[in-house]
């Protein structure tokens, strides 16, 4: 297994993220997995050691699961992503990390 991929996010893309990650994969994200997301990182926290809210993304070709915390008193959003296996995917979801960062 390779390592996780991890960074943060502006809050405001997170829905932009995980539909292109889910798209990666082959899933068929939807209003309620977007509804589950944002109510579980609603409570998330980065500073509690178990304060992370994960959710998989299970797809015709890979499953990505993804691990998200919102930063106390800020707009970010903590990222991690598992699955991602292929060099091809990896770099995809690195550059999908750098971009929502930035914008």
């Amino acid at each position: 297994m390779t390592e996780p991929i991890t960074g943060w996010i502006w809050g405001r893309n997170l829905r932009a993220l995980l539909e292109l990650l889910s798209r990666y994969s082959g899933y068929a994200f939807d209003e309620t997995d977007w509804e589950t997301i944002a109510a579980g990182v609603q409570d998330a926290d980065d500073e509690a050691p178990d304060g992370w809210y994960s959710y998989p993304l299970v797809g015709t070709s890979v499953t990505l699961e993804v691990s998200l915390a919102q930063a106390v008193g800020g707009e970010e959003v903590s990222v991690s992503i598992t699955g991602a296996e292929t060099p091809e995917l990896r770099l995809r979801t690195d550059t999908l990390l750098s971009a929502f960062a930035s914008h």
